[in-house]
């Protein structure tokens, strides 16, 4: 069977470190080692609708922008297919089908929904699209013959329901669908971050994230806010490692080489953690280690950017080809789907 793998992002705002640890460097990393067959990143701008409905023209700029990330972060247009959601229009007669498979219920139980509408206090104003988007993303795995889905821990439910309604459309129809399996992080700093406010997990819309896009002295400032342990007032206090942001960042994203560079009086991470739970480690040493790493991660990512906007038609070109050439996959796709339910009226006029 051939490995075709599928993910993507919804565009409603640059993408953050967050995003890298969780997915981009993944991306790169499975990109290079050349392992499969196809490869697709898709930018969700019709999902990103279902809860910006009034702010159009916001998903609508930061389509670019998010392109922009996945180029200056080293994914190649060459190797994989970075296209739009809304330009390929099977998809939604795919999620129309996909309902008719799914009840009310089963929405209301999935993990992931029931999160995002905590956080986004929608209760009785929930848009019909955000309740279903779960049955909009089974289409847009289902529609490319996916099978590897690269996702973290907190998006397992909704892989978990595409497959439900691939097994189900095979059964009740014929064996068309692929059902596809996770791509889950091996190390669990991989799967999620947590915001500089150490309340929730990094997000654009909780303004708790540093961008890939983001200056020197913004990313130190951000550094230097960041929450770590509130009982650490003095330098000589034993200090919390855990529920620590800057340790967990740390645990995302520091090297033996980066100790050897910023920080050579310690040995390892683990040498630095237990200096600190001991007492006599100051938050603003630890802060200013972490600042050089990150100064170091994304100043490449942020220079490279800077170039990629000097050919932003280029990237648009390329953005609307690729649509094509998913829409051609797409259709195929859903044309064995028709057949199956017996709905492919265009044979009638043939005979």
């Amino acid at each position: 069977m051939k490995n075709i793998i599928l993910t993507g992002d919804r565009p409603t705002g640059n993408l953050h470190i967050g995003h890298y640890v969780g997915s981009l460097a993944n991306r790169v990393k499975l990109q290079d080692e050349g392992n499969y067959d196809k490869f697709y990143i898709m930018i969700a701008d019709t999902q990103a609708l279902t809860d910006n409905a009034e702010k159009v023209d916001k998903v609508k700029n930061n389509i670019i922008q998010v392109a922009l990330d996945y180029l200056s972060v080293g994914i190649d247009p060459k190797k994989v297919n970075i296209f739009i959601q809304s330009q390929v229009p099977e998809l939604a007669e795919m999620t129309m089908y996909f309902m008719n498979l799914v009840t009310f219920a089963r929405l209301k139980r999935n993990p992931t929904i029931k999160e995002e509408l905590k956080q986004r206090g929608f209760e009785n104003q929930m848009p019909v699209g955000f309740m279903c988007y779960p049955i909009s993303q089974a289409a847009d795995i289902l529609a490319f013959n996916a099978n590897l889905i690269p996702v973290g821990d907190d998006q397992l439910p909704m892989l978990e329901q595409a497959r439900e309604i691939a097994r189900s459309f095979n059964t009740l129809y014929e064996e068309v669908l692929v059902e596809p399996k996770a791509l889950t992080p091996k190390k669990k700093e991989q799967s999620r971050l947590v915001g500089l406010d150490g309340k929730l997990k990094m997000s654009k819309s909780a303004g708790n994230c540093i961008f890939l896009k983001d200056e020197p002295e913004v990313i130190k400032q951000k550094v230097m806010s960041a929450y770590t342990d509130p009982n650490h007032i003095k330098v000589s206090d034993p200090g919390q490692v855990e529920g620590n942001v800057v340790f967990e960042y740390l645990d995302a994203f520091a090297t033996e080489e980066s100790f050897k560079k910023y920080l050579p009086e310690y040995k390892n991470l683990e040498e630095l953690k237990n200096h600190y739970r001991k007492g006599g480690l100051g938050d603003v040493k630890i802060k200013l280690f972490l600042n050089n790493i990150l100064q170091e991660l994304l100043a490449p990512i942020r220079e490279k950017r800077k170039a990629l906007e000097q050919n932003i038609d280029e990237i648009y070109e390329m953005l609307f080809k690729n649509a094509q050439k998913a829409r051609k996959v797409a259709q195929e796709t859903i044309n064995r789907m028709k057949q199956a339910m017996g709905i492919d009226y265009l044979k009638l006029l043939k005979k």
